[in-house]
């Protein structure tokens, strides 16, 4: 999944953007408005992470401007106004939920893992394929209940495909979920993950197809 982190505080941005990447997204981190949605007029993202306080346009007017264009990414608001009115108010804006700093990255992790699920259509955080079982909490895969020793990357690819099982998925979409715009994989990048999965995989139920000119396809037999 790829993630946009508007916060200006450096040390809550870096930490914000450590455990999100720890859970295997493409995170891109802006410090101003402006900048945000400049990022938001050209990047489909799966959820925003929005500080209410910052430089350029508040965070108040981009959750504005995003729901006029009637996008429906997910929004989680963070602020340090703890009242009432301020909550009702961002939720009534379309904000999808509210965390007031000084928070625990635990809850951060686990809302934006519920916002996530919200936008896939899936309600627990174990997905199963198969013989396959992948614990997005836990950030573990595994056959019939045996461990898989899996990198961050190849599990977020083996954790895409198998959200949508039997449809392809091209390697752009691939490399926009598991790499942020700082980030410059290598040309094969994507081939030399599904290979390294496909070998771990062996003996299960699931294959990775490769359909050459459109992508991979997750299947089981």
């Amino acid at each position: 999944m790829r993630i946009l982190v508007v916060e200006d505080t450096a040390d809550i941005g870096e930490a914000i953007v450590a455990r999100l990447e720890r859970m295997g997204h493409a995170v891109d981190w802006e410090r101003d408005g402006d900048a945000a949605a400049d990022m938001l007029g050209v990047q489909d993202y799966d959820l925003l992470v929005l500080d209410i306080m910052l430089p350029g346009r508040d965070g108040i007017a981009l959750l504005k401007e995003l729901r006029a264009r009637r996008r429906s990414t997910p929004v989680l608001v963070l602020t340090a106004r703890s009242g009432v009115e301020d909550r009702v108010g961002a939720l009534d804006l379309g904000a999808d939920d509210y965390l007031v700093k000084p928070f625990d990255y635990r809850e951060l992790e686990a809302r934006a893992r519920a916002l996530l699920r919200r936008r896939t259509g899936d309600s627990s955080n174990v997905l199963t394929c198969g013989d396959v079982t992948i614990d997005r909490a836990a950030r573990l895969a595994a056959v019939q209940g045996r461990p898989l020793d899996l990198t961050r990357r190849e599990l977020t690819v083996l954790e895409i495909l198998a959200t949508r099982p039997g449809r392809i998925v091209s390697k752009d979409d691939l490399l926009d979920q598991i790499y942020s715009f700082d980030q410059e994989p290598s040309p094969n990048a994507v081939e030399q993950y599904v290979t390294r999965i496909r070998r771990k995989l062996a003996g299960s139920s699931v294959e990775i197809r490769t359909l050459r000119g459109l992508g991979y396809q997750l299947v089981v037999g």
